[in-house]
């Protein structure tokens, strides 16, 4: 099935199981903010990332279809792999020349009119703080592409699948929170872009974060 197409089929497929897991799970997602996304505009989306849990909960609850980024060596585990790919741009962050690729990839995505998601902390975050260090790939990515920055806040995926437990898991109610875009133009500085959506971010998760 070619493009955009795929991505579209994949995330109501990925949706209604998702919605059938978390069920089963008994992690209820509550959603807010959707309508901060306006028909017709596509959107570079970066979310905060403290558990595995993050990339299933996202790709088929957003707004939009959309391609995330993700990890090229979880493509490899059996039927899983072929999935994750399907909805993904992969990247190997050791390797320079799949940096250049990925990037190369994800402005095509936006150019198919689908969303870019993004976890610009990188890894997944195990400290008390409410987010890491953002990189600037993102950010980059929407100056390059004139695109909108929608940041997205995570809640309590940690709480069912830590970061530093295995063979763990914790029915818990989630919640993913969409705040208002950010309008990007060619001219704007990257670092002062990421400096904004950090701050934005950060104040917003601790005015809603429930310990």
């Amino acid at each position: 099935m070619p493009e955009p197409n795929a991505a579209r089929w994949h995330r109501q497929v990925s949706r209604a199981w998702m919605r059938v897991f978390l069920l089963l799970a008994g992690c209820p997602l509550r959603i807010r903010g959707k309508e901060n996304y306006t028909r017709g505009r596509n959107y570079v989306v970066i979310c905060n990332h403290r558990s595995l849990m993050d990339v299933p909960v996202t790709t088929p609850f957003m707004p939009q279809a959309n391609k995330t980024i993700a990890k090229k060596s979880f493509a490899v585990v059996p039927i899983f792999g072929w999935i994750y790919s399907l909805g993904s741009v992969l990247l190997d962050r050791k390797s320079a020349v799949s940096r250049r690729k990925s990037f190369e990839q994800m402005r095509k995505v936006l150019g198919m009119g689908l969303d870019m998601v993004i976890y610009p902390e990188g890894t997944r975050n195990r400290t008390s703080e409410p987010l890491k260090k953002f990189h600037d790939g993102a950010f980059r990515l929407a100056v390059i592409a004139e695109k909108p920055i929608v940041p997205v806040l995570i809640f309590n995926t940690d709480k069912v699948l830590p970061a530093n437990k295995v063979f763990y898991m914790l029915p818990h109610h989630l919640e993913m929170h969409f705040l208002p875009p950010v309008e990007v133009s060619a001219q704007d500085n990257v670092n002062e872009l990421k400096d904004r959506l950090f701050q934005i971010m950060t104040d917003y998760y601790r005015s809603h974060h429930k310990p």
